[in-house]
């Protein structure tokens, strides 16, 4: 937790006002005791009235300062633990927007909500323990027992004695359930995987028939999270037992000799009294410091979360800014010998892949499943870096640009139709924000998706689900390829963004992108050889390498994977035929 005090700069009038204002509340209630002492002492054995009341109204004036101070600190907790928490939310999901997919892939969606959500939580829940009780619980157990010396040594042994035990019975308990929280909060992304997986594929989930199945795992993962929080609770569930034993053990070893004390006239029945209200303040303020263990080895393992997405770098750093090549005669996209890898010391997705494509034309790729189509699209935006090689846009190495420079050149439609909640509207121009409502119908008119569009009552201020749920997969696709196009993006990438539309719309799809695009350089990424066929150029690839390159009509002759693919397709005079 030591590493995320920065976020508590802010606060540090709160960290100073609230504990000095809790101890001073445990001053006023280790005055009590003897205060309790004094009035047994010498106003009940003297019949004194007045003293008793002079004495008594001088522990409500205590009380009452006391929880004045109390306010003041729980006000001063509340602010810094819910500003410190906020600061870390932000800053924590700022950070996630930095790291390149590569980081976002490792760590997972559910796990990276869990330590924004529940981790954070315990960490806030951890501050506010921290001004509130882990200056005030020692404080106690440190004055009750220098208070009792002032009462009698020998009798300030004994709670020696006791605090030493309980402090013992706190350390091991600690150093034992700590594996337990940390290995909890793994079991917790789990859970949260499969409650995510099972939330957003609950349709495929009940096509198949398989909410049986699905219910065992979830409830095998849910048990063994159960069976850690167990061992965890178990141990747990000893302090407070523990700790009442040896502080009652305590008392008991109090009342016992201080009985015979007070027969020897050594020690006053008031004493005795005080010594046993300092034992029970060691013993709260040791079930306090006990529940402050299990808060703050929760706080630790989560904090170790927190800082684990916050000490990762992206793979993918911004470039300085660079100037982009102009003229007819420089490549708008271009790939020299680019090699790439997903993990260090895995399998190339990608190798040794070569092309250059001019301002303005089309290009289709084509690939078996898993050819490295979808990997290679997404090197030109730099949402991967190329192990090997260099990408090129506009003659300047990617890795040059700036990430807003590079980006806004590029309209991207990525495989999954990502829609987010809001009007149509509102999603079209997600990366536009001024755009006018002509743009907005002219991109709709060319990605075949204003006739439903205007067809539903709300036009584009109909509201769209979070993903789009509300929309078929077909009117997802197209509005997503609309939004791309409202930007006017110099390098449209389509990444198999039509898979859902029919042929028909397919084809108007492509003309209207041929007519309406003109100077606009065009990527489809497709597995129908009839969407890429009447691309300027095919790119074909097998196994991550460049099976061809050329046209339709060459690569059909020279090209084996390609011909294959044809004539898996289509039949042969269709082919040659279009």
């Amino acid at each position: 937790m030591w590493k995320l005090r920065r976020f508590l700069g802010a606060y540090r009038l709160q960290l100073t006002v609230g504990p000095v204002c809790k101890l001073i509340e445990a001053i006023f209630e280790l005055l009590v005791p003897l205060i309790t002492a004094d009035i047994i002492d010498n106003g009940v054995r003297n019949n004194d009235v007045g003293y008793v009341l002079q004495k008594g109204g001088l522990m409500v004036l205590l009380g009452v300062l006391g929880l004045g101070f109390a306010l003041v600190c729980q006000k001063s907790a509340s602010i810094a633990s819910q500003g410190f928490g906020t600061k870390v939310r932000n800053a924590l999901f700022r950070h996630i927007h930095t790291l390149s997919h590569k980081e976002l892939d490792r760590f997972g969606t559910p796990s990276l909500i869990t330590r924004m959500t529940n981790d954070i939580n315990r960490l806030q829940l951890a501050v506010a323990m921290l001004i509130r009780l882990v200056i005030r619980a020692p404080f106690l157990v440190v004055g009750a027992l220098i208070m009792t010396m002032t009462i009698d040594m020998r009798m300030a042994l004994v709670f020696w004695g006791a605090a030493v035990l309980i402090g013992l019975v706190l350390f091991i308990v600690m150093k034992r359930s700590v594996p337990y929280y940390k290995a909890m909060q793994n079991k917790m992304d789990a859970v949260s995987l499969i409650s995510s997986e099972n939330l957003s594929g609950s349709r495929v989930i009940r096509a198949f028939g398989r909410q049986e199945s699905d219910k065992q795992r979830f409830r095998e993962e849910s048990e063994d999270f159960t069976r850690i929080a167990m061992r965890a609770g178990r141990l747990s569930a000893l302090l407070n037992p523990l700790t009442y034993v040896i502080a009652q053990g305590a008392i008991i070893a109090v009342v016992w000799s201080g009985a015979w004390f007070v027969n020897e006239g050594e020690l006053q029945t008031g004493e005795i009294i005080a010594l046993v209200n300092y034992m029970t303040q060691i013993l709260l303020a040791m079930i306090v410091l006990s529940n402050l263990v299990v808060i703050f080895t929760n706080a630790a393992a989560s904090a170790a979360r927190v800082n684990e997405v916050f000490d990762t770098q992206p793979s993918v750093t911004e470039g300085q800014g660079a100037v982009p090549q102009e003229g007819t005669a420089v490549p708008c996209v271009t790939f020299e010998n680019v090699s790439f890898r997903y993990e260090e010391g895995g399998g190339y997705a990608l190798k040794n892949v070569s092309f250059s494509l001019p301002k303005g034309m089309t290009l289709g790729i084509i690939g078996g499943t898993g050819s490295g189509k979808s990997t290679l699209v997404q090197l030109i935006p730099r949402f991967y870096d190329c192990t090997e090689g260099v990408v090129r846009v506009n003659g300047v190495d990617v890795r040059d640009y700036t990430f807003p420079q590079l980006r806004s050149r590029i309209g991207m439609v990525p495989q999954k139709a990502e829609l987010f909640s809001g009007t149509i509207r509102d999603n079209l121009r997600f990366g536009q924000k001024d755009a006018s409502e002509e743009e907005l119908i002219k991109a709709l008119k060319i990605a075949q998706a204003y006739d439903f569009v205007q067809k539903t009552p709300e036009k584009l201020d109909k509201q769209i689900a979070a993903g789009g749920r509300n929309l078929s997969g077909g009117q997802r696709q197209r509005l997503t390829i609309a939004r791309a196009l409202v930007g006017q993006p110099d390098i449209l990438i389509l990444d198999d963004s039509a898979s859902a539309l029919d042929f028909a719309t397919d084809a108007a799809l492509r003309q209207a992108l041929h007519e309406e695009t003109a100077g606009m350089t065009v990527l489809m990424v497709s597995q129908r050889v009839g969407t890429v066929r009447y691309a300027d150029k095919i790119l074909v690839l097998d196994g991550g390498t460049v099976a061809g390159f050329g046209t339709h009509q060459e690569l059909f002759r020279h090209c084996g994977v390609y011909r294959e693919i044809c004539l898996s397709q289509l039949k042969e005079e269709e082919v040659m035929n279009p």
